[in-house]
């Protein structure tokens, strides 16, 4: 029987009144062409494909065979490329884009990094196997102990080869991570040139006048004082360049506690506004890229707030005023937000010491049962205030108005500020007042918060006028002699002792006297001050102050105890000299500042600097061997504008802070 024919696609069983009826078809559906047209199309598109594109795409390379393609541009535009691509100046097939140009050479570097690593990795499993190949075969030979001796030798020697060759290998590492060394080096240099040339057009800042006195004698005087402040900084550049402070003699770098373990150049910003004032442009500039590109605030040890606060937050807050730069600024706030977390305290008086990695603070354990300390917590207004006043936070402000509140608020005992506020209670704690250490800066305060404001503080005024009177009722003494002085109360007794820091407050109650409707009084106040503090130091073989001196006995104004004979290149009683220069223009004060700058070039000055002294009383000095960055900041400043004229940071202008970093009168200051 002949074979029947099968049709060419699967059939659907038909029905024909319910009877089903066979069929056959040997054609195709319309839709089941339009599926063989469109898989007919699909091919010929391939084949095409085929045909025309990938010969072209044989020629790229792409970012897996060659990654360093990723840094080529080359882009053709519609009219060409001459105002060049937004973002990209040029971008072009004649420019390279300097924004990549930098990634470029890292990637570079990192490429033949990786490519001398895989090399090493290659050398080192090579011989390894070489190694494992050459046992396997001694033992499958059979060799005998000879041969394994032999096969054991050269195995050494393979592990020797790939020793050498790891060693090379190294080498190669190291050169190549010097040289990336030597060229980050390279870029950061010409970042600072390029940050210098442009911090030199900016350098006349606030346009200060030169302030050249009149008369001869006083000119070259000056230059004297500034070939001292010369003197001073060319051996910290020399020697420390970056620490804190300079031991001249020693010729290293020195660091005081108070700034932890880190050196974090305090001579360079605590001197810098000095320079700036002295005009002597090339130092500044070169402390200034120091700012801008070296400095680093990131102690992991307790600091204290308030020597952190006059000398590195006041001197950049100093340094901007002077110059408008922002730089310093920004240095400013980055250090003060450090700070903060001192004032994390019940009361809001903060602790005397913060650790500013760890955030926590605490106070000197020496410091009457935990309390602060008044001359340190009551001097942060100064800079805190101007720093709310140029940032427009209101943070700074507040921390240290939240401070007046509390001591404007309590009770004091006879009037008197005590040394010590416990911060968690705030109770006073033991009954001693100074305005020596412990008490000196926070009075100084007080009335120049009142001049800063622009003469709008007036609870500043208050408070100040207030202790005043209280401390010239229960604390000022006039000696046998004559000489009137200062002393310290403790518990209703005076102890007949100044220490050097208290011959600030004769400049401070001169400088008040302004402001007094009994402004003759407090002007001849500060005079007895000054002349008692000159007479401290007339008493010495030396002719320089001591650290405390006494009145007892026939003895006036001399140290009686060893610990009390030492000076330190300290400023205040040049301070006193320099601001009742400015009040009276008493041709004395210029002739005592002259003959402490003789003293401190006779016996202070060494081969590389400055050096404090062990015995103003001995003929023959012994050193300390430490330059203290207040040489710079203050005692050099002070005798310099002792024998400029009034127009260079004039009084009614500019206040200074206890470190003598000036800052401006605030214009639009309010309650």
């Amino acid at each position: 029987m002949a074979s029947r024919q099968q049709p060419v696609l699967p059939l659907a069983q038909r029905y024909v009144n319910g009877v089903p009826v066979p069929e056959k078809r040997f054609s195709l559906r319309t839709s089941e062409k339009y599926f063989v047209y469109l898989i007919v199309l699909v091919f010929i598109s391939l084949c095409y494909s085929a045909l025309f594109l990938l010969p072209e795409l044989r020629t790229r390379t792409t970012y897996v065979d060659a990654p360093e393609k990723m840094f080529q541009h080359n882009v053709d535009l519609p009219g060409g490329n001459k105002g060049g691509v937004v973002g990209h100046n040029p971008l072009d097939k004649t420019g390279e884009d300097i924004h990549g140009s930098e990634d470029k050479k890292k990637f570079r570097l990192q490429l033949r990094l990786d490519e001398t690593l895989q090399r090493a990795k290659d050398a080192l499993n090579g011989g390894m196997n070489m190694g494992k190949e050459i046992v396997q075969d001694s033992k499958k030979d059979g060799m005998g102990e000879n041969a394994e001796k032999d096969d054991k030798l050269r195995v050494d020697v393979a592990k020797d080869e790939h020793k050498d060759v790891k060693e090379e290998v190294d080498q190669d590492k190291q050169k190549f991570l010097e040289k990336q060394k030597e060229e980050e080096a390279k870029r950061k240099e010409e970042q600072k040139e390029a940050d210098l040339k442009k911090a030199e057009g900016n350098f006349e800042g606030v346009n200060l006048p030169d302030g050249e006195p009149d008369d001869e004698e006083s000119k070259k005087r000056r230059d004297a004082i500034r070939e001292m402040m010369l003197h001073a900084w060319n051996g910290y550049e020399k020697y420390a360049w970056g620490a804190n402070e300079l031991k001249p003699i020693s010729h290293v770098g020195h660091s005081a506690s108070i700034f932890g373990r880190s050196s974090v150049g305090a001579t360079i910003i605590d001197g810098m506004d000095t320079l700036y004032i002295m005009g002597l442009k090339d130092k500044f500039l070169k402390a200034r890229t120091y700012v801008a590109h070296d400095f680093h605030f990131s102690a992991t040890t307790d600091l204290s707030v308030f020597e952190v606060n006059i000398r590195f937050v006041g001197g950049l807050l100093s340094a901007y005023a002077l110059t408008g730069d922002e730089i310093f600024k920004t240095r400013a706030k980055e250090i003060a937000d450090k700070l903060l977390p001192a004032f994390n305290t019940p009361t809001g008086i903060p602790y005397g010491l913060v650790n500013i990695k760890s955030g926590s603070g605490r106070n000197w354990g020496w410091a009457s049962g935990g309390s602060s300390i008044i001359a340190e917590f009551g001097s942060l207004h100064l800079e805190f205030m101007y720093l709310s006043e140029i940032t427009g936070e209101p943070v700074y402000r507040q921390k240290v108005d939240k401070i007046r509140d509390v001591l404007n608020s309590m009770t004091k005992p006879n009037g008197l500020y005590p040394n010590y506020l416990n911060p968690k209670t705030g109770k006073w704690g033991q009954q001693h007042v100074s305005l020596g250490a412990l008490g000196d800066s926070f009075y100084e305060y007080l009335i120049k918060s009142y001049i800063q404001s622009g003469l709008k503080d007036e609870r500043a005024k208050k408070m100040y006028f207030e202790a005043v009177e209280a401390i010239e009722k229960k604390m000022k003494q006039t000696s046998p002699g004559g000489l009137t002085y200062i002393g310290e109360w403790r518990a209703n007794r005076i102890e007949k002792k100044m220490d050097h820091l208290s011959c600030f407050s004769g400049g401070m109650f001169g400088l008040g006297a302004r402001y007094s409707n009994k402004k003759e009084h407090y002007l001849e106040l500060g005079g007895q001050i000054a002349e008692t503090c000159h007479q401290a130091y007339d008493n010495t073989a030396t002719k320089l102050g001591p650290e405390a001196f006494r009145f007892e006995g026939r003895s006036e104004a001399v140290a009686m105890r060893q610990n009390e004979k030492y000076y330190i290149l300290r400023p205040e009683t040049i301070e006193s000299y320099f601001v009742m220069w400015r009040l009276t223009h008493d041709q004395k004060y210029r002739e005592w500042g002259w003959e402490a700058a003789e003293a401190l070039n006779k016996h202070c000055r060494v081969d590389s600097g400055y050096s404090g002294i062990r015995d103003v009383y001995a003929t023959k000095v012994g050193h300390d061997d430490v330059q203290q960055s207040f040489f710079l900041a203050e005692t050099l400043k002070y005798l310099y504008l002792l024998f400029s004229n009034d127009d260079l940071i004039p009084l009614d202008q500019w206040v200074l802070n206890t470190e003598a970093h000036p800052f401006p009168v605030i214009k639009n200051w309010s309650t």
